[in-house]
C-alpha cells in the first residue's frame, strides 16, 4: 500500500514508478491523502502495469465513506476494502445499484481512531464477520495487528471460523507476523509504513524493502 499512517503518501505516483517492476501483483492506497486527479493517474498507471488494485476506505462519517466508495468506482479499483462496518449493508446495495465491477471487503468489529484500531470482544468480531458473510460481501478486511485484545487468539478464530477471503490490514511490520498469516492461509495482507520506514529488512530503498518481503514469501516462509 502506498500509504503511511492511514493516508496515501503525497508522492505515491513517484514511489509506484520505483517499485512497479519488483514482482508486486497487488497494490493500492487509502481514500484520503491524494487529490482525485492524482488518484486517477495513479490507478491508471497501476492498471497499465497489469496490477490488481485496491482502495481502502478509512473515513468515519457516512458522507466521507461514500465519497471513498465513489472514488474507488471512479478510479476503477478492483477491490474496495475497509470502510466502517456500520455502512456495510448500505455499501453493498450502493455497489449493486451502480453495477460496479468491484469486490468489497469491509472491516469487522469496533473501529476507532485514525490510524484505525480494532476493539471489541472476539465473539463479537467473529459474529460480525459471519453476519457479513450472509450479506454477501466478497471478503473481510481485518485490523488484526491493530486489535487491542489477544491478536493470536483472534487470528486463530478468524482462520478457523470465517469462510471468506481475509485481508489483514495495518501494522504488518515483521517477518514473524507475515509467517503467522501464511501459516493460517490468510489470503492477503497490506503493508505500507513498514517498508517506507525500512522496518522489514533495514534496506536503503523502498524497492529493496519490497523485494526482501517478496523473496521471503517466495521461499515458502
Amino acid at each position: 500500500m502506498l500509504t503511511h499512517h492511514d493516508l496515501t503518501i503525497p508522492n505515491a505516483i513517484e514511489v509506484f514508478e520505483e517499485v512497479k517492476d519488483t514482482g508486486l501483483k497487488f497494490i493500492g492506497c487509502k481514500d484520503v491523502g491524494l487529490p482525485l486527479d492524482k488518484m486517477k493517474v495513479l490507478f491508471k498507471n497501476m492498471k497499465d502495469a497489469g496490477m490488481t488494485t485496491f482502495l481502502e476506505v478509512v473515513t468515519y462519517s457516512e458522507e466521507e465513506h461514500f465519497s471513498g466508495v465513489k472514488t474507488a468506482i471512479s478510479v476503477g479499483a478492483d477491490y474496495l476494502i475497509g470502510g466502517m462496518p456500520w455502512f456495510a449493508k448500505k455499501t453493498l446495495s450502493f455497489l449493486r445499484d451502480s453495477k460496479a465491477q468491484i469486490k468489497y471487503f469491509p472491516y469487522i468489529g469496533e473501529i476507532e481512531g485514525h490510524p484505525c484500531i480494532l476493539k471489541g470482544e472476539i465473539d463479537y468480531i467473529i459474529n460480525n464477520g459471519k453476519e457479513f458473510e450472509k450479506l454477501g460481501v466478497d471478503g473481510i478486511n481485518l485490523l488484526l495487528y491493530r486489535y487491542t485484545g489477544d491478536q493470536n487468539k483472534l487470528l486463530d478464530r478468524v482462520a478457523r471460523e470465517l469462510n471468506l477471503p481475509i485481508i489483514v490490514a495495518g501494522s504488518v511490520d515483521s517477518f514473524e507476523k507475515i509467517k503467522k498469516l501464511v501459516d493460517r492461509n490468510i489470503w492477503a495482507f497490506t503493508i505500507g509504513g513498514a517498508v517506507l520506514e525500512r522496518k522489514m529488512a533495514s534496506k536503503q530503498t523502498v524497492r529493496e524493502e519490497i523485494e526482501a518481503v517478496l523473496n521471503f514469501l517466495k521461499k515458502g516462509v
